[in-house]
């Protein structure tokens, strides 16, 4: 249930208790181990209540994962590509940074697979479908540009976080552009 500030204030921190076991859960163990059970303890309601606002986990899940996508989206919805591209991939790598553990656990584990694709697709679709250049390639060269820019992005962060984050954000960044600086190139052998 997404919160639009017009619920009563009962509802809302039930919500907000809601998500706050949920991350919690998140950072302690795999998805598929947590359960509804353990997450109502943690928010310290009945599961009667848990299923008031969400028929499943994967739900509530969807839409954490949803409200993560959102924020980016709202930072780069203004970025025209591949114009933009540096700077978006410069925006996920800061705004990545500054999220919790639980986007990080989310984010990098293999546990999160599908939810972490569903989001990238959201990001991707919102982003790349508004750019003429995208719009001239072939169907098979802009899944093969997507998954280069989806996967390059991503790996360099997770590789970030497996090694502790000890590399400045900037040093992060700066891999990651000019990983993406080919990107140009391919547009241009495709014309």
């Amino acid at each position: 249930m997404k919160i639009t500030g017009n619920e009563d204030l009962r509802v809302q921190k039930t919500i907000n208790g809601i998500y706050a076991a949920f991350e919690a859960l998140i950072c302690e163990k795999d998805y598929e181990r947590i359960t509804v059970k353990t997450l109502t303890d943690r928010a310290q309601i009945n599961k009667k209540t848990f299923y008031r606002y969400y028929p499943t986990l994967d739900d509530l899940l969807a839409e954490l994962q949803a409200r993560y996508s959102q924020d980016y989206l709202k930072t780069v919805g203004t970025f025209s590509y591949p114009q933009d591209l540096g700077k978006s991939v410069r925006t996920f790598i800061e705004y990545s940074a500054r999220q919790n553990e639980a986007y990080e656990k989310i984010t990098c584990s293999g546990t999160y697979v599908g939810i972490r694709q569903q989001m990238i697709d959201q990001v991707m679709k919102s982003t790349w479908q508004h750019s003429p250049q995208f719009q001239q390639l072939s169907p098979w060269q802009q899944r093969t540009l997507i998954s280069f820019i989806q996967n390059t992005g991503l790996e360099v962060y997770k590789q970030w976080v497996a090694d502790g984050k000890q590399a400045p954000v900037e040093d992060v960044v700066q891999a990651a552009e000019a990983l993406m600086s080919s990107v140009d190139r391919f547009l241009n052998l495709s014309k």
